[in-house]
């Protein structure tokens, strides 16, 4: 199954630049990859030396200490080389917290610690080529997508308000916008804004709404807007220029205080002598990158044909009334069972659609109860391996003696008790998904054998003579905090960042508590439609004991207790909340109370008080698997690997 990896590597003849201030070092990694035949461009020893270097010739990849000669870090110029387009990996002897955190902002594509060893220079750099590739085909099928979408929007035959939202829907996966706009600056005010109010909601902005809206009669925002500096080269607005535009621009400074908007990016396109704004607004600082302008200004042709096929379109009247548009029912497949309209929510759905089409690995990080296997559902069902299987794997649920063949298969009679051909979990979901849950809990040994997998893109089946290739998209989950395991040694760096190329995180139901209303109504009408009773109501004091809990165990938890309060409720109304534990203070006390032992001492002693709580009581309504809010085969495969007896709570 193994081939010789260095082949892969020379045919790339991939030219690196090393930025280290310590000679020695700089020298051994000179070595090791030129004698692993890659192309050593230089050595520099600061930033400066470094960006000189770069202005004559780039580098395919860069290797960059973090601390260097001079004022600047190789943090300062990893952030100037993701501008560039430019892959780096970064070279530490201090991996503490902080360093890791602020360095992972800059999404590199590696990370190694000193003194380190040729063998963990040349996997990183095998990931990190894989990595390079796939961002580079990532961005062409983006381009592609994007190109392919906005055409079958300009020939649909739609007005020039729908034309708008279906493009701004479009855009918003890879333009992320709260308020978008798109005009001509030299004809009087003739702005369309799309305001977005949830993931697939969209309210028309026109002159008249506007007005409504800021109390300012329309011939004084005309005149607003005439006044106003135009904009004529794209251009990213934040921080001193996003203030000094504001200053500048009367227009600007209304829809800033309208909106709350902290950046935003204009793309101008010239049409028949005219130009032709397109502006994306946001409420958050630093929103939008180089990549983002680069992707509009690769659009531009694109875009400038979409104006001109609506510009008689463009010209029909509004209605003076408020105007909520909903993009179609397609757009929000895949997203049936997800509920929720929180702003940290919409940036999962955002993510999921960004991320579906492409064959990217992802990682999803959350707290368990939080809807994980959701969102990779989501994902499967957006992309284009939807009519192949989605295999779901749980990492801490598989026995050791079994890991092998459980993942890859085995064949008759390779080991006592093989009485056939197994076909394992990879092979199963050859040409679709596979999701790897709780990748955190895999021990590190089989974590050697996936990366080899996923490397090779091949598996052998237990007492197997021949590889057989397999063509699946990863997806990982864990609610774990993997940068805390790789310092304990109890995951793998180079696994890592192999998964770790798409994360997306899950908020927990405590930072999301807007959407608790809309996700009891979703659990009282599943549950009661399951045992077949009208649906009760909630009451008010009910909903807010609901809306002041913590939710620990997340919305799992919520399902739990919904569907635990409609059964032992004696009327149509819900009146009482059966939670887990009767307020803060007393779940405070027992965390409390576990909290001076070690990681695995907490969770076995913690267990062990709710299975006693439960009376040994495991599955079931009222078990301990549903306090917890884990699966009872999760529960009882801890039980198993933490040493609880029976006597230990009976």
């Amino acid at each position: 199954m193994a081939r010789d990896a260095n082949d892969d590597k020379k045919s790339l003849k991939m030219k690196i630049l090393i930025v280290e201030d310590q000679f020695i070092e700089a020298h051994d990694l000179q070595l090791i990859l030129e004698k692993a035949g890659y192309e050593v461009m230089g050595i520099v020893r600061s930033v400066l030396q470094a960006l000189e270097f770069i202005a004559n010739d780039i580098p395919d990849l860069v290797f960059v200490d973090i601390f260097l000669k001079g004022n600047e870090t190789g943090i300062d110029l990893a952030k100037k080389l993701k501008e560039k387009h430019i892959g780096f990996i970064f070279l530490s002897a201090n991996s503490s917290k902080t360093i890791l955190d602020d360095a992972k902002k800059t999404q590199p594509y590696g990370f190694i610690v000193k003194p380190f060893r040729e063998q963990d220079i040349l996997i990183t750099l095998e990931i990190a080529c894989y990595r390079h590739k796939h961002s580079a085909e990532t961005q062409l099928l983006q381009e592609s997508i994007l190109q392919k979408s906005i055409d079958e929007i300009m020939y649909s035959s739609v007005k020039w308000e729908q034309a708008l939202l279906q493009l701004g829907t479009v855009l918003q996966t890879y333009i992320p916008f709260d308020y978008m706009e798109g005009g001509f600056v030299n004809e009087e005010y003739n702005t369309i804004g799309l305001l977005r109010r949830n993931f697939d909601s969209y309210e028309i902005i026109n002159i008249e709404r506007f007005s409504k809206i800021t109390a300012i009669k329309k011939e004084e925002l005309i005149d607003m807007q005439s006044k106003s500096l135009k904009h004529d080269i794209a251009q990213i607005y934040e921080g001193d220029s996003f203030i000094k535009m504001c200053q500048n621009s009367a227009i600007k400074r209304l829809i800033v205080h309208t909106f709350g908007i902290k950046s935003f990016v204009v793309i101008p396109l010239n049409i028949e002598g005219t130009v032709f704004n397109f502006l994306f607004y946001s409420r958050h600082f630093e929103t939008y990158t180089r990549e983002h302008l680069m992707l509009l200004t690769k659009l531009e042709n694109i875009l400038t044909k979409f104006v001109n096929n609506m510009h008689i379109a463009r010209k029909k009247t509004f209605n003076d009334s408020k105007e909520i548009l909903n993009i179609s029912g397609n757009s929000l497949q895949g997203f049936e069972s997800m509920i929720g309209n929180s702003k940290k929510m919409i940036t999962v759905f955002d993510c999921i659609k960004k991320v579906a089409p492409f064959e990217t690995s992802v990682l999803i990080l959350g707290e368990s109860g939080t809807g994980k296997e959701k969102v990779v559902q989501g994902i499967h069902n957006l992309s284009s391996r939807r009519d192949k299987p989605l295999v779901i794997i749980n990492c801490g649920a598989i026995p050791d003696n079994l890991a092998e063949s459980l993942l890859f298969g085995h064949e008759k009679g390779a080991f006592t008790g093989a009485l056939d051909r197994r076909i394992g979990k990879f092979e199963m979901a050859d040409g679709g998904t596979i999701f790897l849950d709780e990748i955190g809990e895999m021990p590190i040994d089989l974590q050697v054998k996936l990366l080899r997998v996923l490397q090779e893109k091949e598996i052998e089946r237990v007492g197997g003579r021949s590889s057989i290739n397999i063509d699946v998209r990863i997806i990982a989950a864990t609610n774990r905090n993997l940068e805390e395991e790789l310092a304990a040694g109890r995951f793998r760096l180079d696994l890592y960042y192999r998964l770790y190329v798409f994360p997306i995180n899950v908020p927990s139901l405590r930072e999301r508590k807007e959407d608790i209303p809309a996700l009891v109504a979703h659990f009282i009408n599943l549950f009661s439609k399951k045992i077949g009773i009208k649906p009760p109501v909630l009451a008010e004091e009910a909903l807010q004991e609901m809306l002041s809990y913590d939710w620990p165990g997340n919305i799992r938890e919520l399902e739990h207790v919904i569907e635990r309060s409609i059964l032992m409720s004696e009327s149509n109304i819900i009146k009482e909340i059966h939670l887990p534990f009767s307020n803060k203070n007393q779940l405070g006390e027992i965390q409390q109370e576990y909290s001076i032992k070690t990681i695995h001492d907490n969770e076995r002693d913690y267990i062990t008080y709710i299975l006693k709580k439960c009376k040994g009581k495991v599955s079931g309504l009222g078990g301990a698997a549903e306090i917890l809010n884990i699966p009872a085969s999760t529960l009882n495969s801890k039980i198993k690997k933490l040493g609880i007896k029976n006597n230990d709570f009976g």
